[in-house]
């Protein structure tokens, strides 16, 4: 005879569980340009590429973030209209590559800026 269970997973165990690796994604946009975006390990983005011209420019704009998110000197912190702060990386010649979200505190923007160095090298290392 089957018995069923039911079991209760605490809402901790079940984030872990929805949990994904971090990852690029590129995305066409309607009018044929692309643009990337770095999702961390619980699907939010945390870093949005400008748009590019074809997808080998957003593929090398990937790249840059890998290479220049290591060098913490190359994050710029911004305030907003709506006075939040968010960061923008940049690459050595000091183009944009990608802008964060904002954020209500500093503490979460550190969070949001040490989470892009992160998944960059992890991404990176696989």
């Amino acid at each position: 005879m089957e018995r069923t269970y039911k079991i209760r997973i605490s809402n901790k165990l079940l984030k872990t569980m929805k949990q994904t690796n971090p990852k690029f994604e590129i995305k066409e946009t309607s009018d044929n340009q692309f643009h990337f975006v770095l999702k961390a390990r619980n699907g939010r983005t945390i870093l949005s590429s400008e748009t590019y011209a074809s997808k080998q420019g957003a593929e090398n704009g990937i790249n840059s973030v890998i290479e220049n998110a290591q060098d913490l000197t190359n994050f710029e912190v911004k305030i907003g209209c709506n006075l939040e702060e968010y960061f923008i990386l940049k690459a050595g010649n000091g183009e944009t590559i990608g802008i964060s979200e904002t954020y209500k505190t500093r503490v979460g923007l550190n969070k949001g800026l040490h989470s892009v160095s992160k998944n960059s090298i992890e991404i990176a290392n696989r």
